[in-house]
């Protein structure tokens, strides 16, 4: 009689089972929301006494707020730093004395909500695990948030399991291959379930890893359309930086960012808080990278990604990466955290661009159907004037020619106020192409300097990003 299968090692039976029975992994696992689901893995492929030290779930708020602290909302990234604050020294107290000299201990917390008969909206929740990787080591830490996407309660309870134990395993046996990890995170849940949307590594066995890298793998590997980051690098879950506040944003490739970037998103602000409809709102300015503006046809290179980062950083721009290739479908990404309105800066040429069909072939209603869901919520184009260097002419919002057939979309758009001109801006910007200053810094051409704000001038010479090269050595 042949030896029973054993269980893949990519299968969450496989993988809570390598947990519990490798004699130096020891944890707690707590959860709140959507049942013990994580926990219940590991007691159902059996040996969980070797590999689990204690399990529970806190589901009363009153009781949870006894065990970890007050809190003001119960699934969020605040609460679950309290249950690892919690969970995690408590195991090392209880534990390190009998079997620390032998034992990696890490503490496992979820705070889930998942759709119900009162709750019909996708589900949400934040995991963490902090691990030892070494016996008595400092731990490490990975917070990681995922929108849990099935219409019904019980798959989303069973994608948050598998999310838990892909993330448990992931960190005990490849927290020294964080691409690797990040990749096994969804392994077992097919496309379309879930997404995670923000990822932060943290901790000595991390020190290396910049986590904007690993937001950027989020969106090149799709475990999500999108992912953000603040100005000062942190990784950031989307709705914690855009809900309910009105939006404003540039899509650029920032390669590098010019005096245009920058001269757009002055005037349209000064445009935008003056919108009856913005009055009083906080306003949230965004720069977005899509994937396309960072490949340019290529594999993205990873160092220039974070020069670009480092530029737009540096100029105090939270930043949005996204695989969003048209603009109808940010417009729905962002209309997701907002109802509040929602501006999108852009140059004459994208504008143009904007009304070549060929880019709607996709969709069943062509470009109507795309102006259809761009414009359904309260969204303005705010468009750049640009100077033909061919004539010399001026070309705006108000004199812009599209295709013969779709001037009177235009038309409407425009006179009821979807689409306006950037009517202040700085004669001096309209001459300046980012590829024209990028082939300037290459050159030895100082004249790129007064075409990019001061601070970008200064980090690019400092660090000799873009392969600058001084004009001292300039052949």
């Amino acid at each position: 009689m042949s030896e029973p299968a054993q269980p893949s090692p990519t299968d969450p039976h496989g993988k809570a089972f390598a947990i519990n029975i490798d004699p130096t992994k020891y944890g707690a696992l707590a959860e709140i929301g959507a049942g013990q689901e994580v926990a219940r893995w590991f007691f159902r492929v059996g040996g969980a006494s070797s590999g689990i030290a204690k399990t529970m779930s806190a589901y009363d708020m009153e009781v949870s707020d006894a065990i970890y602290g007050p809190g003001k909302r119960y699934v969020s990234r605040q609460r679950l730093e309290a249950m690892l604050d919690h969970e995690f020294p408590l195991l090392i107290d209880r534990l390190d004395k009998s079997r620390g000299e032998s034992t990696t201990f890490f503490a496992f917390a979820d705070t889930v909500t998942a759709t119900s008969y009162s709750r019909k909206q996708d589900g949400d929740a934040w995991l963490g695990i902090r691990f030892q990787t070494k016996p008595r080591a400092e731990p490490s830490q990975i917070i990681i948030h995922a929108r849990l996407l099935d219409p019904d309660n019980l798959p989303q309870q069973e994608a948050i399991g598998i999310l838990g134990v892909n993330l448990i395993h992931a960190a005990m046996f490849h927290f020294d291959q964080p691409f690797r990890l990040l990749d096994r995170l969804i392994e077992n849940i097919n496309p379309g379930r879930a997404e995670v949307d923000m990822i932060e590594f943290s901790g000595p066995s991390f020190s290396g890893v910049d986590n904007r890298l690993m937001a950027l793998h989020l969106v090149k590997r799709g475990l999500t359309s999108a992912a953000m980051f603040l100005a000062n690098g942190t990784v950031v879950q989307p709705s914690d930086i855009l809900y309910k506040k009105a939006l404003l944003i540039e899509r650029g490739s920032f390669r590098p960012v010019t005096n245009v970037t920058e001269n757009m998103l002055k005037n349209a602000k000064a445009m935008f808080v003056k919108e009856a409809r913005v009055a009083g709102d906080e306003i949230e300015m965004l720069m977005e990278m899509t994937l396309k503006n960072l490949a340019d046809g290529k594999d993205i290179d990873h160092e220039d990604f974070l020069d670009r980062a480092d530029l737009l950083g540096a100029l105090g721009h939270n930043v949005l990466i996204s695989n969003f290739g048209e603009f109808h479908k940010l417009a729905a990404y962002l209309f997701r955290y907002t109802k509040k309105m929602i501006g999108v800066v852009m140059g004459i040429p994208t504008l143009r661009e904007l009304f070549d069909e060929k880019f709607y072939s996709s969709l069943e209603g062509g470009i109507l159907e795309s102006f259809g869901r761009l414009f359904k919520n309260d969204l303005k184009l705010y468009a750049y004037p640009w100077r033909d260097p061919a004539t010399g002419e001026l070309i705006a919002a108000d004199n812009l020619q599209v295709a013969p057939h779709l001037r009177h979309l235009y038309a409407y758009l425009a006179e009821n106020q979807f689409i306006a001109g950037i009517n202040s801006f700085d004669e001096d910007c309209l001459p300046i192409y980012s590829w024209e200053v990028l082939a300037k810094i290459r050159k030895g051409d100082s004249a790129w300097e007064k075409q990019v704000p001061p601070r970008v001038a200064e980090i690019i010479k400092e660090r000799q990003l873009f392969d600058y090269l001084p004009e001292s050595i300039k052949i």
